[in-house]
C-alpha cells in the first residue's frame, strides 16, 4: 500500500464538492470577511491576553503523580522501540512494514488530536526526552542567546522535505535512517545542553507545544487549568524563529496539494530522479516563500497604523499575530490529510499484526483490509471545507484580539486590513488546494 505512499497523502474524492468550486471559495472568503467586520463592530479590547484558567487540583497531581509520569515514558519508549525495530529489521516492502504508516500518518498527522485533546502530553511522553534524561550530569551547556526556534525549523523542513520530496520516502530502510539520526541528534544534544534542548530544538515537541496552545487545557504556575482554548493560543511565546516555523508548516501543506495537481503531475511524471529532486525541492521552498511573503507582508504593512509602546516582542509585529496562524495550520492539515488518516491510519493497525514480517498474527486481523466504504466523498469534502473555514474565523478572531492589544480603538479597523486581505487569500486558495484536480 505504501508504494503509493505520495498519491495517497492526501485527500480523495476532490471533484466531489457538494456546492461548486467557485460557490464554496467564495461563501468561505465571505464567511471570513464577515467574522472580521463583525469582531470590529463589537470587540474593542483585547479579551485573551488576560483570561486566566480554572485550576484542576485533582487533575494536577494525578498528571503529576510520579507512576502516572513514568508509564507515559515507558508509553513513549516503546513506541519508539517498535517503529526503529520494525524499520530495520521488518519486511523490506512498505505494503507489509507498519513503520512508514506508523510514522508518516499515527505519528505526524496524529500529534494533531493528540495535542488538541490532551495538551502538552508529546512534551511528557517524548522518549528522546526519556533517554537523554538517563545521562545524568551536574552541570549543562547554555543555549546560544539567538537560537531560538531554528533547530526546530531545520529539523522540520529535514523531515517535510523527506516527506513530499524524496521519491523513497516510503521504503523501510528509509524510514529506519531517518528516525535513527534523528534520534541520535536530538538526544545527543539533549546530553549536551540538558532538557532546555527539547522546548526548541525538537522539531516534534515544538510543533506538538504548538498545538496544544489551542488545546483547552494548559498549565499556569504548575497547576492544570482549563480555559479558554483562544486563551491558551494568545499566551504562545513571540520568539524568533516561530514565523518561519509556522509558514512552514503552511507552505509544506500547500505544497503538497499542488503537487497533486494534474496540471503539476502531467508535467513532472517523466522526470529522471535527479529532476525530481530538484524540481520537487523549488517547488516546495517556493510554496514557503510565498505564504511567508504574504504572512510577513500583510503584518508589516499593519505596522503602518501607530502600535502602542512595549507592545510587541522581539520577533516584531509577524511574530505578535503568528499565533493567528495555528489555527489555520490546524485546519490546512485536517483538510489535507483527514481521509489519509482514516483510510491509511487502518493499515498501521492490520501490519502491526506481524509487525517484523516473521507471518505472525498477533492482533488476529491477519485476513482484514481497509474499508475504504465507511466514508463518503460528500463527508470528505465538507470535514476539507469546514476545517478550512474553522481553522480561518478562528484565526481572525485571534489576530483581532491582538490587533485590539496593539491598536487604538480609531486605528482598529483600518490597521487590519492587510491582515484581513491574507486570511482571504489563504481562505481561497486551501479550498482551492484541496478540491482541485
Amino acid at each position: 500500500m505504501l508504494e503509493l505512499l505520495v498519491p495517497l497523502h492526501g485527500i480523495g474524492g476532490r471533484g466531489d464538492l457538494p456546492v461548486p468550486l467557485w460557490l464554496a471559495i467564495y461563501s468561505a472568503g465571505a464567511a471570513v470577511a464577515v467574522s472580521f467586520f463583525a469582531l470590529a463592530a463589537f470587540w474593542s479590547r483585547p479579551r485573551f491576553e488576560t483570561s486566566g484558567g480554572t485550576a484542576l487540583a485533582h487533575l494536577t497531581r494525578l498528571v503529576d503523580a510520579r507512576p502516572v509520569r513514568w508509564l507515559l515514558k515507558l508509553a513513549g519508549l516503546l513506541a519508539l522501540a517498535l517503529l526503529i525495530g520494525a524499520a530495520w529489521f521488518g519486511s523490506d516492502s512498505p505494503a507489509e512494514n507498519p513503520a512508514p504508516t506508523w510514522l508518516y500518518v499515527w505519528i505526524w498527522v496524529g500529534i494533531i488530536p493528540l495535542s488538541l485533546l490532551f495538551g502538552p502530553i508529546w512534551r511528557l511522553a517524548n522518549p528522546l526526552r526519556t533517554i537523554a534524561s538517563l545521562v545524568r550530569r551536574t552541570s549543562y551547556r547554555r543555549l546560544p542567546d539567538r537560537i531560538a526556534y531554528w533547530p526546530a525549523v531545520a529539523g522540520l523542513a529535514g523531515f517535510l522535505w523527506l516527506e513530499l520530496v524524496y521519491p523513497d520516502a516510503s521504503e523501510p530502510i528509509v524510514v529506519a535512517a531517518f528516525v535513527t539520526v534523528y534520534a541520535l541528534v536530538n538526544v545527543a544534544a539533549g546530553i549536551v545542553y540538558g532538557p532546555a534542548w527539547f522546548g526548541i530544538g525538537d522539531a516534534f515537541e515544538v510543533y506538538a507545544e504548538v498545538l496544544a496552545r489551542l488545546s483547552p487545557w494548559g498549565r499556569e504556575n504548575g497547576r492544570i487549568v482549563l480555559r479558554n482554548p483562544l486563551a491558551g493560543l494568545a499566551a504562545m511565546p513571540q520568539r524568533t524563529g516561530i514565523v518561519a516555523l509556522l509558514c512552514l508548516l503552511l507552505g509544506s501543506t500547500a505544497f503538497d496539494g499542488i503537487s497533486r495537481w494534474s496540471a503539476w503531475t502531467s508535467r513532472t511524471g517523466d522526470l529522471s530522479r535527479g529532476q525530481h529532486l530538484l524540481v520537487y525541492t523549488i517547488g516546495l521552498c517556493a510554496a514557503v516563500a510565498t505564504v511567508t511573503a504574504l504572512f510577513v507582508l500583510a503584518a508589516r504593512t499593519t505596522g503602518t497604523a501607530d502600535v502602542r509602546p512595549g507592545a510587541v516582542g522581539e520577533a516584531g509585529l509577524p511574530g505578535a499575530f503568528v499565533h493567528s496562524l495555528v489555527p489555520i495550520a490546524i485546519g490546512y492539515a485536517v483538510a489535507h490529510y483527514f481521509s489519509f488518516a482514516m483510510f491509511q491510519g487502518q493499515e498501521g493497525v492490520l501490519l502491526a499484526t506481524d509487525p517484523f514480517g516473521r507471518g505472525w498474527d498477533l492482533l488476529g486481523t491477519g485476513g482484514l483490509r481497509i474499508d475504504y466504504a465507511f466514508l463518503g466523498t460528500g463527508v470528505i469534502a465538507g470535514v476539507q471545507i469546514g476545517a478550512i473555514v474553522l481553522g480561518h474565523v478562528l484565526g481572525v478572531v485571534s489576530a483581532h484580539d491582538r490587533a485590539a492589544g496593539l491598536f487604538r480603538r480609531r486605528q482598529l479597523r483600518q490597521a487590519q486590513y492587510p491582515m484581513l486581505a491574507a486570511m482571504v487569500a489563504f481562505t481561497a486558495g486551501g479550498i482551492a488546494l484541496v478540491t482541485a484536480s
